[in-house]
């Protein structure tokens, strides 16, 4: 069933966030008024009228391309936290991140985008992200690739001289068991810095513009379409059991998602050491 529906409709759903992004979100780029801007949980979880409208939109056009499908999305999960359960329901789910950086896209800063992956029974099986203001758009298609701008993504190993890129998690947002076990990145021959929007780490891993990252939180919207795109880029993400992240959750964390499988093991096992 995915597979067919990709193999017809793969472009119509980048077509898809395209508009919305054109409609919802770029207009509203650098013009925010101050009503348009809220606070969710915290003075750095922002929310806007850009983030809520751009849902709403491919939520409509989502969910009637592929009927019976549902829609997991960022604002609809913080509006009813139930709605997340769809991730381990039997339907399709969109997983939407209207907008993936939207500290950046409020401060006028071009590195934010927009995520959705299409996921079956906790697999994901496609995604598309698009990065609005720097005319970027990615996809991947489990099984079929990624590509940036339909020019195929291939990771490959880091080089061998210098050391380990890793984008991770701000320290104020772990828990401190997380905060020791990001602490231990900060060795030798690896470079620990803080992360900017997490579809666009990913999409630095997939092009070997970056090494690894390494994050503290599960949820779905910010990675599920990051994490096909490195995996399909010949990447691949591991949590600190050494087990595959996990969509739908109840993953050991931090994890890390890496240009191959011999630097998410090294970057695993060093927050492991410092968990320990």
């Amino acid at each position: 069933m995915i597979e067919e529906f990709l193999d017809r409709s793969a472009s119509d759903v980048e077509e898809a966030v395209r508009k919305a992004a054109a409609a919802e979100i770029m207009p509203r780029f650098r013009q925010l008024a101050e009503h348009e801007i809220d606070r969710k949980t915290g003075p750095h979880d922002l929310v806007t009228d850009a983030d809520r409208k751009a849902e709403e939109q491919l939520t409509a056009v989502l969910t009637a391309m592929l009927p019976g499908s549902v829609v997991v999305g960022e604002e609809a999960v913080h509006a009813d936290p139930a709605t997340y359960e769809a991730l381990r329901g039997e339907a399709p789910v969109w997983i939407v991140d209207p907008v993936d950086g939207t500290r950046q896209f409020v401060h006028g800063d071009t590195g934010f985008c927009t995520l959705v992956a299409l996921a079956l029974g906790g697999v994901v099986h496609a995604s598309w992200t698009y990065a609005p203001a720097r005319d970027q758009f990615a996809t991947a298609v489990r099984g079929g690739g990624a590509r940036l701008d339909g020019v195929p993504l291939r990771s490959g190993p880091p080089g061998q001289d210098g050391p380990l890129e890793v984008a991770t998690s701000h320290p104020d947002y772990t828990t401190d068991e997380q905060k020791r076990a990001l602490m231990a990145l900060r060795t030798e021959g690896v470079a620990p810095r803080p992360c900017g929007a997490a579809g666009l780490e990913y999409l630095a891993i997939a092009r070997g513009d970056l090494d690894a990252t390494a994050f503290s939180w599960e949820a779905a919207w910010d990675h599920a379409a990051g994490l096909l795109l490195v995996e399909e880029a010949g990447g691949t993400h591991l949590t600190l059991t050494g087990e595959p992240f996990r969509i739908a959750g109840g993953n050991a964390l931090p994890f890390a998602a890496a240009r191959d499988e011999a630097t998410a093991r090294r970057v695993v096992g060093l927050l492991a050491r410092g968990a320990a």
